[in-house]
């Protein structure tokens, strides 16, 4: 999985309680991540949705799973 999903699934599960889908996209826009824009970062959110790793606007067993470690390779 590209290092763009990884932040995606991390910042989902390190999201502040009452923060919405819409609050994390203009977070990660804010960051400069995607060179594209909303666009961009509406397709990875779809991308997301379609591999399973986002289901609605909460993460999956999977996506926590993927999240965990990708917070875990950050910290090395």
């Amino acid at each position: 999985m590209d290092i763009i999903k990884k932040v995606f699934l991390l910042a989902l599960l390190k999201r502040e309680e009452g923060e919405s889908m819409k609050d994390i996209l203009e977070s990660l826009l804010n960051t400069g991540m995607f060179e594209d824009g909303m666009r961009e970062a509406k397709e990875t959110l779809k991308e997301l949705r379609e591999s399973n790793h986002i289901v609605g606007d909460n993460l999956s067993m999977i996506g926590v799973m993927v999240a965990n470690e990708a917070e875990k390779e950050f910290k090395r």
